[in-house]
């Protein structure tokens, strides 16, 4: 999977008959520019107004989810958003010209067979990526669910699903890699009990359900009369109500097909986190509800660690070592702020830099409380912004780079020594005409401890 931001590499359609509604529907996936994120649009609406799929946004968890702003609302959301997380797409507009997405066989399975068909269009911005590196977990002591994220390189997820039920009673799933998800999850079929029909009826829902797009689980005897009853309601085929079990047109893909299902459900609902994201996730009896309250929880998460620390291995063999940092920069002791590059990329790149009390400055700034000055915080910047640029060019020793501007400046906590200085440097815009803008953050440990954007000229050395 690409670290780029991906979209469709076309558009493309699909129609059918609401879950909920009953009405005929026709959904349009269309490719969206970079950092636009999931919007859905409303097009049968005055104004056809366009609103974030994000979690804050759902409004109701009632046998699906329902995303609304003001006046537009959508339901049935989650297969789309699962097929299109999974596959790592990350900008797309969803335009619907009615109150949900069509229910299809009730999988995910035609929407990936329509991105398969028009590809996946990698874009020049980065992924960004929410790495998991604590714990995270939310539970319901009434239901009894639970979903927990743990670090992890890449993002999969276990889930298990447990039911009173004769027919249907534990099972699990799991998906070690994304990119699986078309052959081993997206086929599963949502599925419902028939002592559920009636009531959800009766609340004005799954008016376009069928054994076409569902699952049926028959488990509970009840009088031929009032299975009838419901069959007629559905349009199921009579059947006889002493034989249980599950009741569809076509065969179960998998014997754990509930559960595939409800993993499937768990990342159409993680899509409204906003962000891809690198972690295990474990889920025990998931539904609607709780996936919603795991993703507000996320994005609360992600809003106080806007900005992650750079994973930093000091195991791991640097990609540019103080020799090779000295052939591109000509600073030297005691201006040399850069230590070494741990990771490095056409757009950024990741420095380090180890505080000892040895320090030169600390001899003045303080003899009694050393504290590494902010200017030379920027200073260290500003190198890792240099190497980003001179690694780029032709000749690197016959150019250097000089401070334009700095803007945005911001010291959240003291350095001091002891210290590691993490440093994360990256192109604002692409750089134009020997000038370059780049917005850089430094770190200690996961917190960062100071910010800055900085505009520098590429001059030729005379």
């Amino acid at each position: 999977m690409t670290n780029k931001q991906c979209t469709l590499g076309d558009s493309f359609s699909l129609s059918g008959k609401g879950l909920h509604t009953g009405l005929n529907l026709t959904l349009t996936i269309l490719p969206a520019p970079e950092n636009h994120g999931y919007k859905i649009q409303r097009v049968d609406m005055p104004g056809q107004p366009i609103f974030d799929a994000v979690a804050e946004n759902v409004i109701e968890t009632t046998r699906g989810t329902v995303l609304g702003k003001g006046e537009a609302r959508c339901s049935t959301v989650e297969h789309a958003m699962a097929a299109l997380y999974a596959l790592g797409i990350d900008n797309v507009l969803f335009q619907v010209n009615g109150p949900e997405f069509p229910i299809l066989d009730g999988s995910a399975e035609l929407y990936i067979k329509e991105i398969k068909r028009v590809g996946i269009k990698e874009q020049s911005k980065e992924k960004n990526f929410y790495i998991i590196k604590n714990k995270i977990e939310i539970k319901d002591e009434a239901t009894g669910s639970c979903i927990t994220i743990l670090p992890d390189e890449e993002y999969s997820i276990t889930t298990m699903i447990a039911f009173q039920s004769k027919v249907l009673s534990t099972q699990f799933a799991s998906l070690e890699k994304m990119e699986n998800f078309g052959t081993e999850i997206a086929a599963a079929r949502t599925f419902v009990f028939v002592r559920e029909i009636e009531p959800l009826l009766m609340a004005g829902l799954i008016k376009g359900g069928d054994l076409d797009n569902a699952i049926v689980i028959y488990e509970n005897e009840m009088p031929q009369e009032k299975l009838d009853k419901l069959c007629e309601l559905t349009g199921a085929e009579q059947h006889d109500a002493k034989d249980m079990g599950y009741l569809q047109h076509k065969p179960l893909v998998w014997d754990n097909e509930p559960a595939r299902h409800k993993l499937l459900d768990l990342i159409g609902d993680m899509a409204l986190i906003g962000r891809p994201v690198l972690g295990r996730v474990i889920a025990t009896r998931p539904g609607h509800t709780i996936n919603n309250k795991f993703a507000r929880l996320m994005r609360k998460e992600i809003k106080k660690h806007e900005v992650q620390a750079p994973k930093y291995d000091p195991n791991k063999a640097p990609v540019m070592d103080n020799i090779r940092i000295r052939e591109l920069l000509p600073h030297r002791y005691p201006m040399q702020l850069v230590d070494k590059v741990i990771n490095l990329g056409k757009t950024y790149i990741v420095g380090v830099k180890n505080i000892t009390a040895n320090e030169p400055f600390f001899q003045g700034h303080f003899p009694t409380e050393p504290v590494m000055p902010g200017v030379l915080q920027i200073e260290a910047l500003a190198q890792c912004g240099g190497l980003l640029v001179l690694n780029g060019v032709e000749e690197p020793e016959r150019w250097s780079t000089y401070f334009l501007k700095i803007d945005d400046v911001k010291f959240r906590q003291k350095v001091v020594p002891g210290d590691t200085l993490v440093f994360k440097v990256e192109f604002a815009i692409p750089p134009r005409h020997n000038i370059a803008t780049m917005r850089g953050f430094a770190f200690v440990g996961e917190t960062c401890v100071m910010e800055a954007t900085f505009t520098a000229q590429i001059a030729k050395n005379k």
